[in-house]
């Protein structure tokens, strides 16, 4: 690519063929970013996307059970839902640790430690026979789940530069998104066919095998470990396939060819992520994407109750019904990632900065904020638009083609809405993408599980009409904050980075 000296650079940024120029010269001086080819990247983030998809799917392949559980267990539906509020409650904390051991110790033994929880949870709850146990085994359930999500996101800060990063991310979030639209599906045909414990043995089934796969073929890819992948690692981080990939380069002599140094490594602390949602910027970030994660959890959760109420719709035919969500969420997925890449490019080319697939480059007079959010603005209003008119065409209870049409375009547009902001946190936080992604998993659980309580009952009170409306309205009333984030970013990011560069001259000075 060809950088654009015409161009009059944006404001803060250095002149463009100065800045193409010191690109240049460093960039000939750094190693790859990563070592790993265009088809093992993409392997690996489908394996991510497909290991992220068990937290989600855990979540909503309950929901089709749940009366069938308050009588077998002789207790009260609203007993059995304090499980699902207790499993969104680890769903947005157990990350938070996860995110910041791997970023010390590596992904790969945090991956195989969550599969493990996981599967020997699952193992209980198909097993167990009481109240007290299915309570304790669905928090540790969620506690082994959840942190694939935010591995998964870390994973591809690992692995892929900024200016590719839309389309992989896509990926990621298109398996976060697709369990709670296919999840009530698979739990309603279980269910409904043979008995709720076939849940738990299906869940185990599938990730004992995704277990494997993580065990056999998942190389390390935490930069504070491996760098850019060239570095060995112990016995721990490593998989079967790297092990004997690094014994056939020793003997080929290509070891050292693209040999980086591993990033700093930092101790370790459970708080990382919560200094994160304090951090101005990304804080800001993070605060609108949960807002906008709880309407679409709103929309969701009040699903089967407006199926059932304005439709008479059994639990099997409302499983069906979350199709749609499912498929605008994977159409999103591949739709924005790779528009969110066109738009990082384009904005390159406006301050004259050249792309190289191989090398990271440097963001700090980039306007990355507009890379990210300028397509943002107009989906939210979108995303508003087609959730009002699904809300009110279930209120008249109008042909079921109706509401199904507008739910698959609301969660299309709703998904790739998380989507620009969930690059964003990460390209804001690429020395720490596993807190990050945990930090975004935190505000986003907490905002869901704050929405799916609070939805029922104001349903009742106003219809689902005037939910969505209200929803929708809280979305269009905020969106200023998109274009006060795109304006304020860069200067936040300046002064962010003179405190941490002036902390570490104090840190040498002592």
């Amino acid at each position: 690519m060809n950088s654009d000296k015409t161009q009059r650079p944006i404001q803060g940024s250095v002149p463009p063929s100065s800045q193409t120029d010191a690109s240049k010269n460093k960039a000939a001086d750094e190693p790859v970013y990563s070592i790993f080819t265009v088809t093992e990247k993409r392997l690996l983030v489908a394996t991510a996307s497909l290991a992220a998809l068990f937290s989600p799917l855990t979540a909503n392949i309950y929901y089709a059970a749940t009366p069938v559980l308050a009588d077998d267990f002789g207790v009260s539906l609203s007993l059995i839902n304090l499980t699902v509020t207790m499993y969104l409650i680890f769903q947005g904390l157990a990350p938070a640790v996860v995110g910041s051991l791997s970023d010390s110790m590596g992904r790969r033994p945090l991956y195989l430690s969550c599969f493990v929880i996981y599967i020997a949870a699952n193992i209980g709850l198909a097993l167990q026979n009481s109240y007290a146990a299915l309570m304790v085994l669905r928090c540790v359930q969620s506690a082994g789940s959840s942190g694939t999500v935010a591995l998964a996101y870390a994973l591809v800060s690992d692995i892929v530069t900024s200016a590719h990063r839309g389309s992989y991310i896509s990926y990621v979030s298109m398996g976060a998104m697709v369990g709670p639209s296919f999840g009530p599906v698979i739990g309603g045909l279980l269910s409904y066919y043979i008995n709720w414990q076939s849940i738990f043995w299906f869940l185990t089934i599938c990730s004992g095998v995704v277990f494997i796969i993580l065990l056999v073929w998942l190389p390390e890819t935490c930069r504070a470990v491996v760098g850019n992948g060239s570095i060995p690692v112990s016995k721990c981080n490593m998989s079967l396939l790297s092990y004997y990939k690094m014994k056939k380069a020793d003997k080929l002599g290509h070891q050292n060819a693209s040999r980086a140094e591993p990033m700093d490594k930092s101790r370790p602390s459970v708080l990382q992520s919560f200094y994160i949602l304090f951090d101005k910027e990304t804080g800001s970030v993070l605060f609108y994407s949960a807002i906008f994660f709880g309407g679409y959890y709103m929309v969701i959760t009040g699903l089967p109750s407006q199926l059932q109420q304005h439709y008479g719709y059994t639990p099997l035919q409302i499983g069906l019904c979350f199709i749609p969500s499912g498929v605008g969420s994977a159409l999103a997925a591949f739709a924005m990632g790779r528009f969110l890449d066109w738009n990082f490019k384009r904005q390159a080319r406006i301050v004259g900065m050249e792309i190289d697939r191989d090398k990271q480059q440097d963001l700090s007079q980039f306007p990355i904020e507009k890379a990210r959010l300028q397509v943002l603005f107009p989906i939210v209003f979108m995303s508003g638009g087609s959730v009002i008119a699904y809300g009110w065409m279930m209120q008249y209870r109008v042909s079921i083609a109706g509401p199904m049409i507008f739910l698959l375009l609301s969660t299309f547009f709703i998904t790739g809405s998380l989507q620009c902001l969930s690059a964003l946190v990460i390209d804001l936080n690429r020395d720490r993408p596993s807190s990050a992604s945990a930090a975004m998993n935190l505000a986003r659980c907490l905002f869901g599980a704050g929405a799916a309580a609070f939805v029922v009952p104001m349903i009742n009170a106003i219809g689902i009409g005037w939910t969505c409306t209200v929803a929708a309205g809280v979305w269009a009333l905020i969106s200023p904050a998109i274009l006060y984030i795109i304006r304020q970013g860069p200067r936040w990011r300046e002064e962010k980075a003179r405190k941490e560069e002036a902390k570490a001259r104090a840190g040498l000075a002592v």
